[in-house]
């Protein structure tokens, strides 16, 4: 593995990539608009899915008939998504080491995923392969906090994250602005995962990086905390089916001529 990939993704995302692709909710269907009329996806267009993980976005980006290339640094993440869709170009890469030509791309999307390289550098390499005008966007699935019993849900995976980067914290902001980029234009959606409390609360917490690289003890202990706040909450106590209100935050900013 990498050395300038976290420690938290090297780790977690090596043994959790099955439990990601249970545990991780959609996107909502407002973003394939977005796609089309912020990032301007469609047929002859051509898309990098930077951080790709194991393809959860990825069929977003197809059904806009781009063209679609991923990359991704975490071999078990790689497989999983090679094996789901195998019609997608998928390579082994990071973002500050793209393995794509200079001006090769329409756009670049960052699906769950910037934070964890939100550096100048990075910056600098996604302009490198975008074209004249390409655009970069990011894209976050995030629980909503202002539900009382999703901010206890939060608070106690929180408290595992050492010095895990999230999206939450603002800090993938400090990356803006960056010279070549035009200032990030942001977009909201609203949506919710529905399913078994076993998918979308202990898988989703499971497939969180930190949390799966955890010793097997602390794991338990954390599915515990979660099984009392299910027991202790109305909204979720025996219940076949669960909704987690989510919100998704979408940014675009455009390439800039030198």
């Amino acid at each position: 593995m990498s050395s300038n990939i976290h420690h938290a993704a090297a780790d977690g995302y090596a043994t959790a990539a099955a439990t990601y692709v249970k545990g991780r909710p959609d996107y909502p269907p407002a973003v394939s608009a977005w796609l089309h009329d912020s990032l301007g996806l469609a047929p002859g267009a051509s898309v990098l899915d930077l951080g790709a993980g194991t393809g959860k976005f990825t069929p977003r980006l197809l059904d806009t008939g781009a063209t679609v290339v991923a990359v991704e640094p975490v071999p078990a993440m790689l497989a999983t998504l090679s094996a789901a869709l195998p019609q997608v170009q998928a390579l082994a890469g990071t973002a500050t080491a793209i393995p794509l030509p200079d001006a090769s791309v329409d756009a670049v999307v960052c699906a769950q995923a910037f934070h964890w390289f939100a550096t100048p550098a990075a910056l600098d390499e996604i302009l490198r392969v975008l074209k004249p005008g390409g655009r970069l966007g990011l894209v976050w699935n995030l629980r909503d906090a202002s539900v009382p019993w999703v901010a206890r849900l939060d608070a106690i995976v929180n408290r595992a994250e050492g010095d895990t980067p999230r999206y939450y914290t603002g800090a993938w902001r400090l990356a803006f602005p960056h010279v070549g980029f035009a200032p990030l234009q942001e977009t909201q959606f609203s949506q919710e995962h529905t399913g078994s409390a076993e998918d979308v609360l202990f898988n989703r917490v499971r497939s969180t990086s930190f949390i799966a690289a955890l010793p097997p003890q602390e794991r338990q202990r954390i599915d515990d905390e979660i099984r009392q706040l299910v027991a202790s909450e109305p909204a979720l106590r025996d219940r076949d089916s669960i909704s987690v209100p989510y919100r998704t935050a979408a940014f675009v900013a455009q390439k800039q001529a030198a």
